[in-house]
């Protein structure tokens, strides 16, 4: 079988990869995937069932089943201040990855080049390779809390840049925006005519203050594909829901990818997703402030062992560099899968603005973040003796 040179040249995730070697060994801590270790509530799996009793295993329409766009609408007014139309704004989709995915795919010709501040996801240069554009990776810098500049924007910006990918509360470094921030991204999109794909799929985890989406901000929804999702905050990721809005003349446009590539996300998953919205805002609550405490306790155990942690405001990550250890971050994580059975992901998985870091994931138990504590203690120290984190 003959394979597209250009599939070939894509590498495999650098995520799944320490995932894998991690899950040979059941005494391994993983600190690497990004998938809340919660449950999805009950309420939510009650509907789920109850609508597979009563026989709702059709398609609904490609946008998606209305009452979920209905309240979708509702809730993104009331939690971020968006106003999107549920009727020809809004399209449900399989995960906030195909709505990245088709987002891309509809506002790029071949050759055009995308914009995307790393370190940053996995899959967002590949899936704009895929999408026949060009990947431009735009590197930030922890003196700047890893926050993409407008400045460093301008530095990458060339006649054939169509779309900037935007993710914020980022994956892997936790920084979050602030509408002063991204007030100057917003003018620069503008002045360029730019596409913007702005991947919140972590909005409802931020720590202190409240999400702020650039689509919200002046004359920025029109040139706006805003993201989001189900799987983070609702702890849904095996259900594969999410969904995009945009403008009308956006939206009607990505529905035609939408709808030759999936048809419609699973109905169950759709039920599910309404009663998320219904129902699961205390869940959410109560997971976010489990999130924050497992978050204070990572960040200050590994700056008690010597580790430089930006503060993470939102998501679930921490990205401590390990530049004083004299190893890459590829090789910490090697070594501390090796020695001390965590498995944590190396920085450069997410850009070269990652190298030298490495990100921690804290949606795990408290009980696993104590011990994986311990462990890469005595890994650094050398002293199985000292177990201060218990």
């Amino acid at each position: 079988m003959k394979i597209s040179t250009l599939v070939q040249n894509i590498k495999p995730s650098g995520i799944r990869r320490f995932f894998d070697l991690a899950e040979k060994d059941p005494d391994v801590i993983s600190l690497g995937v990004g998938e809340p270790d919660f449950t999805t509530p009950l309420t939510i799996l009650e509907a789920a069932q109850k609508s597979l009793v009563e026989g709702d295993t059709h398609y609904t329409s490609n946008d998606g089943m209305f009452l979920l766009r209905q309240k979708l609408s509702e809730y993104l007014k009331a939690r971020f201040g968006l106003h999107y139309n549920f009727d020809g704004e809004i399209i449900i989709t399989i995960g906030a990855s195909e709505a990245v995915d088709i987002a891309l795919t509809t506002v790029l010709s071949p050759g055009d080049e995308v914009l995307i501040p790393e370190p940053c996801f996995v899959s967002y240069a590949p899936c704009t390779a895929l999408s026949g554009g060009v990947p431009v990776m735009v590197p930030t810098r922890p003196e700047h809390g890893f926050k993409v500049t407008a400045e460093e924007l301008e530095k990458h910006v060339t006649p054939r840049t169509r779309a900037l990918l935007l993710s914020y509360p980022n994956n892997p470094t936790g920084a979050v925006m602030t509408r002063r921030e991204l007030s100057p991204i917003a003018d620069f999109v503008k002045k360029y005519d730019l596409a913007v794909i702005s991947d919140e799929v972590y909005a409802e985890l931020t720590y202190g203050h409240r999400h702020v989406s650039i689509a919200s901000l002046p004359g920025m929804k029109e040139h706006t594909f805003f993201i989001g999702g189900f799987s983070k905050a609702f702890a849904m990721t095996g259900w594969r829901i999410g969904y995009l809005c945009g403008p009308v003349d956006g939206v009607q446009q990505a529905r035609k990818v939408h709808q030759y590539r999936v048809m419609c996300p699973p109905t169950v998953s759709q039920a599910a997703a309404l009663e998320a919205l219904n129902s699961g805002e205390l869940e959410v609550m109560r997971m976010v402030e489990e999130y924050d405490r497992r978050r204070k306790v990572m960040c200050r155990g590994l700056r008690d062992m010597g580790f430089d942690v930006p503060d993470p405001e939102g998501a679930f990550y921490v990205f401590p560099s390990v530049q004083h250890t004299g190893f890459s971050g590829e090789e910490f994580a090697e070594k501390l899968l090796e020695k001390a059975k965590v498995a944590v992901v190396p920085g450069s998985a997410f850009g070269p603005s990652g190298e030298g870091h490495i990100r921690c994931s804290y949606a795990t138990s408290i009980e696993k973040i104590h011990e994986a504590l311990n462990r890469i203690e005595m890994f650094m120290v050398g002293n199985p003796g000292n177990r201060r984190f218990l």
